[in-house]
């Protein structure tokens, strides 16, 4: 059986050189954790605070917040990148860790060649990827770019060539944080459909998004992560409603109502 649980897990990144610049410059902005101190009295960042999570299989749960408020953290977390600082964290199931679509490629070597390094990056086997590698040539529509170093690549190629690997697999616990946007309209379409397809196929998701369509189409539930704290947890329309707003949380519950009536006439079709 797949689950996650944290128990109070906190993140800390100390700042070693806090007393040779000041804190506004080490930090960058106050989108951040809080600042604080640790035992030892060096400056710390408290990245995340106190997050405590108990998921099982069937869980769909979105990552709402601004940019720097621990969403990518608490996955890193998640997929035991990072230990709690404090606190504990225990993750049982295949993790199939989804941050970046870019990692694991390289830009010497041909797209064929990419389609296996980013599989084995993401737990597949040599034989599992050669087997796949038909049907993500057509899902990524690249004809014989494919056999040409990424390096010739656009931005768009690259995320065409990246989702057609990462919706092949087959994970028990998906951790994805959403890198989508530089590919047309069209296109995005067809993603969608792969990744709620992908969601069916793992036990737990974990999606940190800025998308409200993405999030109305693949989580039934949300939490709102604001300076490192959960500060909202439920339904996915209300956290988004409490996030962004009455209308913004009306308009993801009407989609998820779309969405439902779509898959039931495609079910009774």
């Amino acid at each position: 059986m797949v689950s996650i649980d944290t128990y109070n897990a906190c993140v800390d990144f100390p700042i070693f050189d806090a007393k040779s610049r000041s804190l506004k410059k080490a930090m960058l902005s106050s989108a951040g954790g809080v600042i604080g101190k640790n035992s030892d009295n060096t400056i710390v960042v408290e990245a995340l605070k106190d997050i405590n999570l108990h998921l099982r299989e069937g869980d769909r749960v979105g990552l709402v917040g601004h940019n720097g408020a621990g969403k990518s953290t608490l996955l890193r977390l998640l997929s035991n990148i990072y230990e709690p600082t404090r606190g504990a964290s225990r993750v049982r199931g295949r993790v199939a860790p989804v941050f970046d679509l870019g990692v694991g490629m390289d830009p010497e070597v041909s797209g064929y060649d990419n389609i296996i390094v980013r599989g084995l990056f993401l737990g597949q086997t040599i034989k599992q990827m050669k087997n796949k590698m038909d049907e993500i040539a057509e899902f990524s529509e690249l004809g014989d770019y494919l056999a040409m170093p990424l390096r010739t690549y656009s931005t768009g190629m690259r995320v065409r060539l990246a989702l057609g690997v990462v919706t092949s697999i087959e994970p028990e616990i998906l951790l994805l944080d959403e890198g989508i946007g530089a590919v047309d309209a069209a296109f995005m379409a067809k993603a969608r459909v792969r990744l709620q397809e992908l969601v069916k196929r793992s036990g737990i998701l974990v999606f940190a998004s800025h998308s409200n369509d993405f999030l109305a189409q693949l989580c039934n539930t949300a939490l709102w992560i604001d300076h490192g704290t959960i500060r909202s947890a439920g339904e996915v329309s209300q956290v988004v409603g409490e996030y962004e707003g009455p209308e913004a949380g009306k308009y993801v519950r009407d989609l998820r109502v779309r969405f439902a009536n779509e898959d039931d006439s495609a079910t009774q079709g």
